[in-house]
């Protein structure tokens, strides 16, 4: 499984650097951790570095944490706070910064299983300190996980994962954008996930960020302790 993954790392490595120059094939890296103090409450962190090219052309990191409260294994609740920066193109992290916000949001998350597909309703509201003053945002995602070896994800599992994120505002123009991934995530041990995936974005009015196509690349650490562990049917994409 492992000599397989690494094939397939390779070959989308080739992709990258592959790709058209007039349609840029940029990346989306992330690293998240997330633990639990019992069955019901648990918290997170997550890391995120992208870039406009593969590899090159850095332009935007963000860092963020919160709390989540399982109120039971398919419906949980979120709050956090991150800083999420944004800098010019033509270079790596590009001074002066496009964009330097802070960021508050809380969320919603609602599960559902069927036959073997999960399906996650994610509503997220989000409260913006940016240069340019305070902005409300609000978010709808829609993502399914389909298990490919196993009945469930699992330990030494291969699974699917797409989704569709819908962002708007609540001032004129209120929609702001839409993101669509497609990818392929294999489940090592209980504790360690990764992902690799498309991830399109598309913006109506840009305000804060550039760049249309990544490859997306996601490692979860998952650090419940065995007796504390949350009921889920799936490991979590925190993103």
């Amino acid at each position: 499984m492992i000599a397989r993954f690494s094939q397939l790392i390779v070959g989308l490595t080739l992709l990258g650097y592959s790709f058209p120059a007039q349609a840029q094939l940029g990346t989306w890296n992330v690293l998240s951790v997330k633990t639990s103090f019992n069955e019901k409450w648990g918290a997170f962190a997550e890391g995120q570095v992208r870039s406009l090219k593969f590899y090159d052309d850095f332009h935007y990191h963000e860092f963020k944490g919160g709390v989540t409260y399982a109120f039971d294994k398919n419906f949980s609740f979120a709050v956090a706070t991150g800083n999420y920066d944004t800098y010019q193109s033509g270079g790596d992290f590009v001074t002066p910064r496009a964009s330097d916000e802070i960021r508050l949001f809380e969320q919603l998350t609602m599960s559902q299983v069927l036959t073997r597909v999960k399906f996650e309703h994610r509503y997220r509201a989000e409260q913006r300190f940016t240069k340019d003053g305070y902005r409300n945002r609000f978010r709808y995602r829609l993502q399914t996980v389909i298990p490919i070896n196993q009945k469930k994800v699992e330990p030494k599992s291969w699974f699917i994962n797409t989704s569709g994120e819908i962002f708007f505002r609540d001032t004129p123009q209120y929609f702001e954008r839409l993101r669509t991934f497609a990818g392929l995530g294999y489940q090592f041990t209980p504790t360690h996930t990764l992902m690799l995936g498309y991830m399109h974005q598309f913006d109506y009015q840009l305000v804060d960020e550039t760049g249309t196509d990544f490859l997306y690349i996601s490692f979860l650490f998952d650090l419940h302790p065995k007796k504390h562990r949350l009921k889920e049917t799936v490991p979590g994409i925190i993103d």
